[in-house]
């Protein structure tokens, strides 16, 4: 991968949706050698796919809360993630370091749907408890990190 490569994925996590064309000018290639170095970064597992980015409230799923997930001793760390994903309101699941094993990011309708939620995810083998954060807003979100550093907020 090179520093064109890095462009043009840039460009496609700030507007997946621009054509070769619109990426061809804005890296200064033809849209052929755009879509033919697109279709190697797809077929080489970079990029893995393409969504929209949907506001949640406006899909009545207005609670959002970060839930972190204390194991038992006993826990299967790769058993509690398959658990987690069969939970249609966990958004995003992070491993990590630390007392806790998992973060999630749960998104529900209301305050009532995220004590059922905590219920169920409560109820997992391998989770002895929870801490929940729940979030008031959300700054941003989803944010392309180009990796240019001159862009770091200081």
């Amino acid at each position: 991968m090179d520093a064109l490569d890095r462009q043009i994925i840039a460009a496609l996590r700030t507007n997946g949706r621009a054509t070769y064309a619109d990426l061809g000018r804005q890296v200064g290639l033809s849209a052929s050698a755009v879509h033919e170095r697109v279709g190697k970064l797809e077929s080489s597992g970079v990029i893995v796919g393409y969504h929209a980015v949907v506001d949640p409230s406006a899909v009545g799923l207005g609670v959002t809360a970060l839930i972190g997930i204390h194991p038992t001793d006993i826990a299967d760390d790769n058993e509690v993630a398959v658990a987690l994903a069969e939970l249609n309101e966990v958004e995003s699941c992070y491993r990590v370091a630390g007392d806790e094993s998992f973060i999630v990011k749960v998104r529900v309708a209301t305050v009532d749907d995220l004590e059922r939620a905590l219920g169920r995810l409560r109820r997992i083998h391998g989770v002895a408890r929870t801490r929940t954060t729940v979030v008031l807003s959300t700054r941003f979100e989803g944010r392309p990190n180009t990796g240019d550093e001159e862009s770091d907020v200081t």
